[in-house]
């Protein structure tokens, strides 16, 4: 498999775009969620407030809050807030100020200034639990001022017993029990909570929409490029292997039958093509949206990360166990494949003679038998490859049952929210999903490795027939002049040689006949003046040249050859007979 990465050269651009646009899809992918928790907690729970930090608020209610807050704090608070009132503004300015908040004709009110996100996280661990401690003093029916006319020891005592609930509460679960206090105050000041609710949720809906469109554009540009690049490197090998098999000799045609180099040509090649798909579409993307999904998950400081360790590791055990079953079997696959195509070629080829001699329940039942063992394995495979989609939807659903199971009695503990739920169960789907992409792709990855070795093969075979670094010229004194000194050859892997001691003059304007019984040897002699094979002893001249020292294309192209075999291309009968003009 790896030695066909030289042939992605071409490509190298087309592969790192793709890339950069997986990155943008698993970006876009693994930010839905949490857009979606956001909903859900921010704009239903909510009601479309952010966090414990009020944006205006009445002043009475601040000296409440800041009543229960040490000396640093209430100084901290107190500089990020403008105070509001008749005084202290125009009369343009307060108009405009009691049309935002009718309630500031009533009583004096302080608004938040312009802060970043740093001053906001200050202010919302502040907030937070100071609203919750006033909510109790509420609840219990104290007056907060009477209260903080008493000691400051009862203060800190209450403080103190109000602390010990809080320290039990998650600081999400704190924020979002402030928000009671929070909508009502804003419905106090005139504040339009409901719009503020509707605003919130079309917002974050609105870039939920923006993303996915965006993820979209991203799959269909990578989907087209992987499409395109392999196709093209199909179309680079079928040449690359085409232009090789025209360069064989015999000797590499014994090596590699016929049908062989059909399959290695066509179904090879289109295993090839479709693994560089799913490669560029998903064995690329699915580590990226994995370890986004497995960093998101450990970022969020959610408390059921061991149940994606558990998905993974069924996932991972089940994968293995068919990958060892089906591995071998794509082997047997494509021997069975060749099979086959020889099979096959033999019954086309040879009809008429398979019909003078009545063979035809003999051919037949050998195809049988090469079609039935091909189908069997096929099935085998398909039949565990069927097992798996089931088994991985029934991991997939029980790991959703066992999140909602842990995080249901999480939430009655008030230790995570709804939408941190919702978003945990879709982070665990991408990741499973990712292994589970991997691992279909790890089930289709033998038998298009076996593809790529068998293409590879062929590619690096080394051809025995060469032309020599050294070339000699043909003598023009010696035109039409065929010489064999002493001539002897043995076929590959043979232990006797076909041919020994041949000597003979064919000169020009001379007829020269060899004759002899079948298998004697008179064919071979043609395909060594041919160069179709190397002598093995003594040397063949052609023209006064040696033919393993001229170019293979001078030396075919001064002889006439009309072969036993009658040969007929595609084509008209002009084409066939203008074949060797």
């Amino acid at each position: 498999m790896l030695n066909l990465i030289k042939h992605l050269k071409p490509f190298a651009l087309t592969i790192i775009f793709i890339i950069i646009l997986l990155f943008i899809q698993a970006l876009c992918d693994l930010s839905l969620p949490g857009y979606m928790s956001d909903i859900v907690n921010v704009g239903i729970q909510q009601g479309g407030i952010k966090d414990a930090v009020p944006e205006v608020m009445r002043l009475r209610e601040l000296n409440k809050i800041t009543l229960y807050l040490n000396e640093e704090d209430k100084e901290r608070v107190k500089t990020y807030y403008n105070l509001l009132t008749k005084s202290s503004l125009s009369a343009d300015k307060y108009k405009a100020y009691v049309k935002k908040y009718p309630g500031l004709e009533t009583e004096s009110l302080v608004e938040l200034k312009d802060i970043d996100n740093k001053q906001r996280d200050e202010l919302n661990a502040i907030f937070g639990r100071a609203i919750l401690l006033v909510t109790e003093i509420n609840r219990l029916g104290l007056d907060s001022n009477q209260l903080a006319q008493t000691s400051p020891l009862v203060i800190e005592e209450f403080k103190n017993r109000a602390g010990q609930k809080l320290a039990l509460m998650e600081e999400s679960m704190i924020n979002q029990a402030a928000m009671n206090y929070l909508r009502q105050e804003y419905k106090t000041v005139g504040f339009d909570v409901d719009k503020l609710q509707t605003n919130y949720i079309f917002v974050t809906g609105l870039w939920m929409l923006l993303v996915t469109l965006l993820s979209v554009a991203a799959t269909i540009t990578v989907s087209f490029l992987a499409a395109r690049m392999a196709a093209g490197l199909s179309k680079k090998l079928r040449g690359h292997v085409f232009r090789k098999v025209v360069s064989f000799s015999h000797t590499e045609f014994d090596k590699f039958s016929t049908a062989s180099l059909i399959t290695r040509s066509t179904n090879d090649i289109q295993q090839i093509q479709i693994l560089m798909v799913m490669l560029l579409r998903i064995v690329f993307y699915a580590p990226i949206l994995g370890i986004g999904g497995v960093l998101k998950v450990l970022n969020s400081g959610f408390s059921m990360a061991w149940i994606i360790g558990v998905a993974l590791a069924v996932i991972l055990i089940v994968v293995i166990t068919m990958f060892s079953v089906v591995m071998p079997k794509f082997k047997l696959v494509q021997k069975f494949v060749d099979r086959l195509n020889l099979i096959t070629r033999e019954i086309l080829t040879g009809t008429m003679v398979i019909r003078a001699f009545n063979n035809q329940n003999y051919e037949e039942q050998k195809f049988n038998t090469a079609n039935t063992d091909l189908t069997r394995t096929n099935l085998f495979v398909n039949r565990v490859m069927a097992f798996m989609m089931p088994i991985m939807m029934l991991i997939m659903n029980g790991i959703a049952l066992l999140i909602v199971w842990v995080g249901a009695h999480q939430v009655d503990q008030g230790v995570i929210q709804v939408g941190h739920i919702m978003a945990f169960i879709q982070y665990a789907m991408m990741i499973i999903m990712a292994f589970l992409m991997i691992s279909m792709v790890s089930i289709m990855l033998p038998r298009a490795a076996v593809s790529a070795e068998r293409v590879a093969q062929v590619l690096e075979t080394d051809i025995a027939i060469k032309d020599a670094q050294d070339l000699e010229l043909f003598l023009p004194e010696c035109r039409g002049r065929v010489e064999f000194q002493n001539v002897s050859f043995r076929y590959p892997d043979a232990q006797a040689d076909v041919l020994s001691g041949i000597n003979f003059v064919a000169r020009p304007g001379q007829t020269t006949a060899i004759v002899g019984g079948t298998g004697s040897g008179k064919t071979t002699i043609i395909n060594l003046l041919l160069r179709f094979y190397d002598v093995t002893g003594g040397r063949i001249l052609v023209d006064g040249a040696d033919v393993r020292n001229v170019p293979q294309h001078e030396l075919r192209q001064k002889i006439g050859y009309v072969p036993q075999k009658a040969l007929l291309f595609a084509g008209s009968i002009k084409s066939n007979l203008q074949y060797g003009v």
